[in-house]
């Protein structure tokens, strides 16, 4: 039949299989979009344990039960029926949707590419009904059936009528991969519901539930548990938990450590009022949090919950509700990126993975047990000396960009990166003081990074502390330290504008346009000067001084972008951190120059009250502990 022909066809109503049919391309991709869409109904409808049987992938057989409300035999015809639904009534409902599902499409598209079946109880008298839908009109057929209270569903034979969509299906394994995958976010979601799961008769996932009577530790305990079976130990081990909250919003959860980075995104959950969401501000929130400590390309792993009023969310944007939009996107995107950055800039391993602050290290004239600082000699098998000449990468008077801070400024003079003879010779005999002391205090009061002992090969710095032998990259640690103090006089100071010698027209989209007027306050805060000439055209008068040279078209356009789509001006700001981060390498200490222990342990306490110490500006580790159960393993002790 060619065009024309096709176009003189009378307009006709679909009838309802073939209309479920084509709703079902929208809510039913594989047997994982079936059992999302199921267990999404069992947990609105109050379950505290869900039961899951697959065959087959799923494919020949996907049976649910919950042990929820029920479904009242007068509301069983509409149960498979499309576009009725018990979850809202009203626009005001729709404006405020606290449930997972809400359109009544799902059991309908379901049970017109399958042959499904749902059997339901309202009590515990044992008894209950049975509902499928039959024939080209999906008639509902109601008969008596014995069922426990709640809801079974199951769904045989998936695509057995569209057989174009059951070619798109994988292998076996790859489908239940995909369930599996499903069933891990539902049970992440839902702490307190109990969960298992069978393929082929066998069980694969049995999670008890987090119940009320539990107290705090014990609830938080369980949850970590589940989180363990699921995304494995490592996982926990490698994590930092996190809890705030401000203005009737809450972020809590676990994120992983910066060296626990993966390949591929795998492992980012990310749950909004406990629906799984894939939304690109959040996204953009974590990226930016984890900004200065991921080594290039890797991702960070996650398990996060947001609360908010879902008046203030609207669910409603995606097909699959996937994504969802926030009546304030950037406050959102700001609290998540505060409370992410703020956690993490706190973490130090070896303590506990708590926040730390100066406070809670020893002082300086007081010596610790078991650990205390080695003596300095200046002559024997154990002693280290600064060399004649330093290397000439250290930094200048000038900058002052490489030089340690608090400690270590002490211990190398003033700040220029060569060590003064006062400041040397007052720390030299701070340590003798503290090596000759013979009462020494608890082992509770020895630094997180201990004393060091040596350096090896001018690279790495060996110290011991309570737990054993701790190793430091000494160029990368002092590289943290130096960036994270260009980044505090960078903040504490306006930043400089350049006027450039011939404005730059940028061609933008009207809606940029507004943008560049309506932001013009923080552009100039940014050194940024913009003037719009046009209703698609602005003019770049000036740059911040710290990018001099680079291509201005490129990142204004980049920045009015941010800030169009997340109200923040990011793009900027990280590019003058990638300018910080070189200038913190150049003048930081370099590989092969060889330090005085004094030096060295005054390094290792800049380390421990400095933000994100354990990773350098690249995102690779500074420094290594090994117990001393590991060099135990080493050596076969104890065997």
């Amino acid at each position: 039949m060619n065009q024309m022909e096709n176009a003189r066809r009378p307009i006709q109503v679909l009838s309802p299989r073939l209309a479920n049919q084509i709703a079902a391309g929208e809510v039913v991709e594989r047997p994982a979009s079936v059992l999302k869409e199921l267990v999404e109904n069992c947990l609105d409808a109050g379950a505290d344990q869900i039961d899951i049987e697959l065959e087959a992938g799923g494919v020949k057989l996907l049976r649910v039960r919950d042990n929820g409300c029920g479904i009242d035999p007068e509301d069983l015809p509409l149960a498979l029926a499309r576009h009725a639904t018990s979850k809202i009534l009203t626009l005001d409902d729709l404006e405020g949707v606290a449930s997972l599902g809400f359109r009544g499409e799902a059991l309908a598209s379901i049970s017109s590419v399958s042959r499904l079946e749902l059997i339901t109880s309202t009590d515990d008298s044992g008894k209950g009904w049975r509902v499928v839908a039959e024939g080209r009109d999906m008639q509902p057929q109601v008969t008596p059936a014995p069922h426990p209270q709640g809801t079974s569903l199951i769904v045989r034979d998936l695509f057995f009528n569209t057989p174009a969509r059951r070619k798109f299906l994988r292998t076996e394994r790859t489908e239940f991969s995909h369930l599996e995958e499903v069933f891990r976010r539902l049970a992440l979601s839902r702490p307190d519901v109990g969960f298992s799961l069978k393929h082929q008769g066998k069980l694969v996932h049995q999670l008890p539930a987090v119940t009320a009577d539990q107290d705090a530790a014990a609830a938080q305990d369980a949850s970590m548990q589940r989180i363990a079976r699921l995304l494995g130990r490592e996982f926990m081990d490698q994590s930092l938990v996190v809890d705030s909250e401000a203005s009737g919003i809450r972020l809590h959860g676990w994120v992983g450590l910066p060296v626990y980075a993966r390949a591929q995104a795998d492992r980012q959950y990310f749950f909004v009022n406990g629906r799984v969401v894939r939304d690109k501000l959040v996204a953009h929130a974590i990226r930016q949090a984890y900004q200065d400590v991921l080594f290039g390309g890797r991702h960070p792993v996650f398990v996060l919950h947001l609360e908010v009023d879902p008046q203030v969310v609207d669910v409603n944007v995606h097909p699959t509700k996937h994504e969802v939009r926030f009546r304030d996107g950037r406050w959102v995107h700001d609290f998540i990126f505060s409370a992410l950055h703020k956690r993490l800039s706190g973490a130090l391993i070896g303590s506990e993975k708590q926040p730390v602050t100066p406070a809670t290290y020893p002082q300086a004239s007081q010596p610790s047990a078991g650990v205390a600082p080695p003596q300095v000699q200046e002559q024997g098998a154990l002693s280290w000396s600064m060399p004649s000449s330093l290397s000439s990468t250290s930094p200048s008077a000038s900058d002052n960009a490489g030089g340690f801070s608090g400690a270590a400024a002490t211990a190398f003079g003033a700040g220029n990166g060569r060590p003064s003879a006062q400041g040397n010779g007052e720390t030299l005999a701070f340590y003798q003081r503290l090596a000759a002391d013979s009462a020494p205090p608890s082992a509770s009061e020895v630094p997180p990074l201990g004393y060091a002992l040596g350096q090896l090969q001018g690279i790495y710095i060996l110290a011991q502390n309570s737990h054993g032998l701790v190793v430091v990259d000494m160029h990368a640690a002092h590289e943290r330290i130096t960036y994270e103090r260009l980044k505090k006089d960078w903040l504490q100071r306006p930043l400089v504008a350049q006027p450039l010698l011939v404005p730059e027209p940028l061609s933008v989209d009207e809606s940029m346009a507004e943008v560049a007027a309506e932001q013009a306050e923080l552009l100039a805060d940014l050194g940024v000067q913009l003037d719009v000439i046009g209703p698609q055209e602005v003019v770049i008068r000036s740059m911040p001084v710290l990018l001099q040279g680079a291509n201005a078209n490129a990142m204004v356009f980049s920045l009015l972008q941010e800030l169009k789509r997340f109200g923040t001006a990011s793009s900027i700001e990280n590019s003058i951190h990638e300018v910080l981060a070189t200038i913190a390498c150049h003048g930081s200490v370099r590989a092969g120059r060889q330090l005085t222990l004094p030096e060295m342990n005054a390094l290792l306490r800049d380390m421990e009250v400095t933000e994100r110490s354990d990773q350098c500006n690249h995102g690779r580790p500074t420094w290594f502990q090994l117990s001393m159960q590991d060099l135990d393993k080493l050596f076969l002790r104890g065997r």
